[in-house]
């Protein structure tokens, strides 16, 4: 199971597994979502390389607005994923406590 929701001061909030099947559905969220700063990774147990490229759309959106994107609560799996794509340069990455 997948969500993904708005939260407080641009947080976008993700649980489950952010695969192939639901990359429409965070696309069209992230696409609506009003001025995303920080995605909270706390709930994210999985993402694939189609994630990676949700990922990497909502951060050229937020760089063309001037904006910078954070990510925070990364757990370790999904840090080492960052780190061998070399999504970790890119972005702002906060890993969990």
């Amino acid at each position: 199971m997948f969500e993904i929701v708005q939260g407080d001061n641009g947080r976008v909030v993700f649980s489950g597994r952010l695969d192939a099947a639901q990359c429409a559905k965070a696309q069209a969220f992230l696409d609506a979502a009003a001025d995303p700063r920080e995605f909270d990774f706390a709930g994210l147990e999985y993402i694939s390389s189609a994630g990676l490229g949700v990922l990497l759309r909502a951060h050229k959106k937020v760089m063309a607005s001037g904006g910078k994107l954070r990510l925070v609560n990364v757990n370790n799996h999904i840090f080492d994923i960052f780190r061998y794509s070399g999504f970790d340069q890119l972005f702002e990455v906060e890993r969990l406590a």
